[in-house]
């Protein structure tokens, strides 16, 4: 029998956009699947809440709303609007809150873009992940450290790779700082998406994606998530897998091609 060891949840960002945020989660959730949203600071928390307490899981926010890791003035900024962040992610149920090395603008753009990544920069910014992991220890969450890319979205973010994420992550080493594996942007930045998963997998909470190019749902691009998705089952993942993707055409429609891309024999 056919079925997914995954927790499938979807964006709610980028699907069903012609609906209000609320008509997006209740949609999203009355397909069976989990909900991701971005900044909070743009949705009315009081319908959120009532749709959680309603039924809806939320797995995953924006764990920040401003703030850098790389540098000591941005650091406590971070670390200021993560613990914002925790107080609404108690609201809503999200277990996972998530991060960039910086702030993203409207078009993606990183708030302090980084022309170079200086060795200084990288042990600022393991510093800062420390006081967050620590941060996530004592509110009983997690921060996840998502990979983007530069090439397409997110030009001169810095800390940006798979590469960079996965270092940053295993050398604070803590439950309470993990992994959002983001396939889409890896196989822009790096490819080799299978051996990357199992190399990340000890660290990773959770696996996101979208095809390439055009970052749609599985099926309209290059990867065969069929078997990547074989890969992580037959590794133990348990985890959220979360479509952070565009539909093609039909949301239904992109939801249902996801959830066939990540169902295993």
């Amino acid at each position: 029998m056919s079925t997914t060891p995954f927790v499938l949840a979807a964006s709610a960002e980028m699907l069903f956009v012609d609906l209000p945020v609320a008509d997006r989660v209740r949609a999203i959730h009355d397909a069976g699947f989990a909900v991701e949203i971005w900044d909070w600071r743009g949705h009315d928390l009081d319908v959120l809440e009532a749709l959680a307490a309603d039924g809806v899981r939320f797995t995953s926010m924006t764990g920040y709303t401003t703030g850098t890791l790389a540098d000591e003035a941005g650091a406590d900024e971070l670390l200021r609007t993560a613990a914002e962040s925790v107080a609404v992610s108690r609201r809503l149920g999200a277990p996972s809150l998530n991060l960039h090395g910086t702030g993203l603008d409207g078009r993606g753009l990183p708030v302090v873009p980084a022309h170079e990544v200086t060795p200084q920069m990288w042990d600022t910014a393991r510093r800062t992940l420390g006081r967050i992991a620590e941060l996530g220890e004592r509110e009983g969450v997690t921060f996840v450290l998502e990979n983007l890319n530069t090439a397409v979205d997110h030009p001169r973010t810095p800390f940006a790779r798979a590469a960079d994420t996965l270092d940053l992550v295993r050398g604070v080493d803590s439950s309470h700082l993990r992994l959002n594996l983001d396939l889409y942007h890896a196989q822009i930045g790096e490819g080799n998406l299978i051996e990357l998963c199992r190399e990340a997998l000890p660290w990773v909470a959770e696996v996101q994606v979208a095809d390439v190019p055009g970052r749609c749902e599985p099926g309209t691009g290059e990867i065969r998530y069929a078997g990547v998705a074989g890969a992580l089952a037959d590794a133990g993942f348990t985890g959220v897998v979360g479509l952070e993707a565009f539909a093609s055409a039909d949301p239904a429609a992109a939801l249902a091609a996801f959830r066939e891309a990540f169902t295993v024999d």
